[in-house]
């Protein structure tokens, strides 16, 4: 302070405050204690064992693209979004081809964008859709998460192609069915809700 030209009375007021705040530093701080880092509060995303099921038989693949989805289950249980998204943007990597991982991620990225369909969830999908067309798992898909992120019309348009090619005999087609069925019905209840009485 004296080399700074700090004047005599400003220098003792200086000295003071350092002295209390040290003071006050070495009566609070607890350097025993072990550090870890913030980290951010997860959100597990409850995965329905009944659609998981309902998954292996209208989305069939590889032994290996069931491990990828159900190792980004688990991640989306333990509230690891970006984890179950990163996990199957390898695994498409590492199988371009293979549309039941590309359903799988499209669902991921929908999770971890908190249930809305991003640009990138889209494209996911949209190429899952372009590598089985003739498959009703990828449409299906699609529409649970365009439900989810509250467009119905868009859920509706994906449920009737899933069920377009469902094959006639195959016991999941009821499931789709109802989904329409819902659908419909909570759009009539909202305009019933909205028009005025």
């Amino acid at each position: 302070m004296w080399l700074g030209g700090l004047p005599r009375a400003y220098a003792w007021l200086t000295a003071a405050a350092l002295l209390l705040g040290a003071t006050g530093y070495a009566a609070q701080q607890q350097a025993a204690l072990p550090g870890r880092p913030a980290t951010a509060q997860a959100r597990a995303v409850e995965v329905d064992p009944g659609l998981v099921a309902f998954r292996s038989m209208i989305l069939p693949g590889t032994a290996a693209d069931r491990a990828a989805l159900a190792e980004a289950d688990a991640a989306l249980r333990r509230g690891d979004t970006a984890g179950a998204a990163a996990g199957l943007l390898a695994a498409t990597e590492r199988a371009p081809a293979h549309a039941a991982l590309w359903t799988g991620l499209g669902g991921a990225l929908a999770a971890h964008d908190a249930g809305q369909l991003s640009p990138a969830a889209r494209v996911a999908f949209r190429r899952a859709v372009e590598l089985a067309p003739d498959q009703p798992g990828p449409p299906f898909f699609l529409g649970m998460a365009l439900a989810q992120a509250g467009d119905l019309p868009g859920a509706k348009t994906a449920w009737l192609r899933a069920l377009q090619l469902a094959p006639p005999d195959a016991p999941w087609r009821v499931d789709i069915a109802e989904r329409l069925v819902i659908i419909d019905q909570y759009r009539r209840m909202m305009e019933e809700a909205q028009s005025p009485r």
